[in-house]
């Protein structure tokens, strides 16, 4: 699991990040906005822990927590900060946060509440599907492109879903009318859902293969 720790006071940083390091945890810790956003990129974490008050700004860590939520990213967010007014503690969930904890803390305390949000983050994780740059939420019914959420109608979500839960399998055009419009007779229209999803994601997402189609694969 990889954590991104973004905090600017260097005791409190070190001691943070050296007692997620002990837990196991790779950690990469930013002390500024610019530093977040680097490793933002290129480590792809699985939480992350944002001081709110930053040199940058005292909403920074909102601020860099919005951005992150507008990049696609799905994982569990705590929030680090001295204050502890209700409207800053609703101010953060509005923006995408998951929990407060208010300075000064025990780092047991900081400690219990990340692996609460990891647990509960691969419990998610268990319903979302990759397939290259796509990702689906089975449990939410959300569909994601590099990041970006694509709108399927409800048709086009079954037959996705079928697809995904069963890759490798190939379906005749029967059995997909029947699963996904609930008459085997409708393979017209199975051929035209085929085409709005490859519209919609990309070309290869669906392969038509001999007797019918089957999950395709990452362009």
């Amino acid at each position: 699991m990889q954590v991104l720790l973004l905090e600017d006071e260097p005791r409190l940083g070190q001691a943070v990040a050296r007692a997620l390091a002990a837990q196991g945890y790779g950690v990469r810790w930013a002390k500024s906005l610019e530093e977040a956003r680097e490793a933002f990129l290129e480590l792809e974490p699985d939480l992350m822990v944002l001081d709110v008050r930053l040199p940058e700004g005292e909403d920074g860590g909102f601020r860099f927590a919005e951005e992150a939520r507008e990049a696609g990213y799905k994982g569990p967010i705590l929030f680090l900060t001295a204050r502890d007014a209700l409207e800053d503690r609703v101010q953060g969930l509005d923006l995408g946060g998951d929990d407060y904890l208010v300075k000064p803390f025990h780092l047991e305390e900081l400690l219990a509440r990340v692996r609460a949000l990891l647990r509960r983050a691969s419990e998610v994780k268990a319903s979302r599907v990759r397939l290259g740059p796509l990702e689906v939420d089975l449990a939410g019914r959300g569909v994601y492109l590099e990041g970006r959420r694509v709108d399927l109608s409800l048709k086009e979500f079954a037959l996705l879903e079928t697809l995904l839960l069963h890759p490798g399998r190939v379906f005749a055009p029967e059995e997909l009318a029947e699963r996904v419009f609930g008459d085997p007779e409708k393979v017209g229209a199975v051929k035209v859902y085929v085409h709005y999803l490859r519209q919609k994601l990309f070309p290869e997402v669906v392969r038509t293969v001999p007797g019918g189609y089957r999950l395709g694969h990452e362009p």
